[in-house]
């Protein structure tokens, strides 16, 4: 890895343009080898503390206007693309993602850096209609929109670079300055993307990186009084405690999810079929909205289960690095090991094996089940591994009804011909994305993101991101 000016590797902490060594080290492993790929620095409370004072020292000396924004995201989208073969294979060293699923991951990171670029230029307030109110008609009112101060970004490892960016981008977008914590799975990807960002003309104290584990790192951040808003991606448990310790501030939490897709029994089963076996098993099914249940209309469940097995047994699996390979390792061995157990627990009860189950090392097989009970863990706790479980179903309501007697909300899949049926789909389910004749990992980076229930709340996609990290003020002015 490249040095920086100041003599210390981007494997250190990011505060104010300069890497600074941190409190101890950990080490970051290469996620197929099982190798050291780097020993990153660990932040003190010290430089947590500083990295926020030097956020918030930028934000109040060195504000950026609108058009400058724009500026710096889009040079920083055309590095990212210079940097194309280094970004990849950082994130397939640090992830474990195939070359394929980390190329898309660098494709998505720049149209979110252009789409951030461009949203900077629109940001904008309303007009109030004050004088339609008695005795108002010499009042003019409106509202603008104002950075907020100092965002904290909490991210996960299943999407080291274009997640990141999807909270750094728009903050920036918008006026604010940031305090990065990346996952300590995948450090390094991030520390790339901040050092893109300053080269493409940032202030140095816009954009500050720690690293540590969240139990510390994040315990110190959410204590910190000067941060005004928080974005994090994670674990519904890990959200709830954030959003209890920073009390009356602004949070934005996507979280966790048992994501599900429905196969009707009209559907397109030759379009169904490639993204149901995609949207399951890329990134070994580490993503929020992996297809977990699919469930499947008797009438077709037979034949979609035998084509599913067909396409996903000759899918390559292992090497990471390998071109053909849909699926790879998962990011440790020790939460391979952990949904191989949930599988078996699931066979034991009663539960069938179609295909897959099988581990090695930190591989886990594309599985698929059926014969699953609601209780099994497989149905009622997010697995985020490549395991699906198919459900068969009578009617279409039952579907419904099962999808949203879950405690998350984030999205879901139907595939149908039924317009009727599809727009009923959209209102009954609890969930914050409906995707019709997609799978429910469907996303566009411009497109609106949310949760419901316990899958968090708050949207992102760049547009909406800049609506969080804004403050909405309104101005009167009286005419006298």
């Amino acid at each position: 890895m490249s040095s920086t000016a100041s003599g210390v590797e981007r494997t250190g902490i990011l505060i104010d343009g300069k890497w600074e060594s941190g409190n101890g080290t950990f080490d970051v492993m290469e996620k197929f080898t099982g190798k050291t790929l780097a020993t990153v620095a660990r932040a003190s409370l010290e430089q947590v503390n500083k990295a926020v004072d030097a956020a918030r020292r930028s934000f109040e000396e060195q504000p950026l206007e609108p058009y400058r924004r724009y500026e710096i995201l889009s040079r920083a989208s055309l590095l990212v693309g210079q940097r194309r073969q280094e970004l990849v294979q950082t994130i397939v060293g640090e992830s474990g993602f195939t070359v394929s699923d980390a190329a898309v991951e660098v494709n998505r990171c720049i149209q979110t850096l252009m789409i951030s670029a461009e949203e900077a230029k629109r940001i904008a307030g309303e007009m109030v209609p004050l004088e339609g109110a008695p005795g108002q008609a010499h009042r003019l009112a409106f509202t603008i929109r104002v950075p907020r101060g100092v965002i904290c970004a909490i991210t996960p490892f299943n999407s080291p670079l274009n997640t990141v960016t999807h909270k750094i981008a728009p903050a920036l977008a918008a006026g604010n300055t940031v305090v990065l914590k990346p996952a300590s799975y995948t450090p390094l990807t991030a520390a790339i993307l901040c050092e893109i960002l300053i080269e493409a003309g940032l202030p140095p104290g816009h954009i500050n990186l720690v690293n540590g584990p969240g139990g510390e790192t994040g315990r110190w951040l959410a204590a910190n009084p000067h941060i005004k808003f928080y974005a994090f991606t994670g674990s519904t448990a890990v959200g709830k405690a954030l959003h209890q310790a920073v009390g009356l501030r602004q949070t934005a939490l996507e979280l966790g999810s048992i994501a599900a897709t429905i196969v009707c029994e009209d559907a397109n089963l030759e379009w169904a079929l490639p993204r149901c076996v995609a949207a399951s098993f890329r990134k070994a099914g580490q993503v929020c909205t992996s297809v977990q249940r699919l469930y499947v209309h008797d009438s077709v469940v037979d034949r979609f289960t035998e084509m599913l097995r067909e396409k996903t047994v000759a899918a390559k699996v292992g090497d990471p690095y390998n071109a053909e390979t849909l699926t790879g390792p998962m990011i440790s061995g020790g939460e391979a090991e952990r949904a191989e157990a949930w599988v078996s627990e699931a066979i034991r009860g009663g539960a069938r094996l179609v295909c897959g189950g099988k581990r090695e090392g930190s591989i886990l097989e594309p599985t698929i089940l059926i014969g699953v009970k609601p209780e099994m863990r497989v149905m009622c706790e997010e697995i985020f591994a490549p395991v699906i479980s198919i459900v068969p179903y009578g009617s279409f309501d039952d579907a419904v009804d099962s999808i949203n007697g879950t405690p998350y909300g984030l999205a879901t899949g139907v595939f149908t011909n039924d317009l009727s049926r599809a727009l009923a789909a959209a209102k009954r389910l609890h969930v914050g994305s409906v995707h019709i004749n997609e799978t429910s990992s469907s996303r566009v980076d411009l497109m609106p993101y949310a949760g419901a229930k316990d899958s968090g709340f708050g949207r992102e996609g760049p547009r909406y991101s800049i609506q969080e990290m804004t403050e909405e003020r309104l101005v009167t002015i009286s005419r006298i």
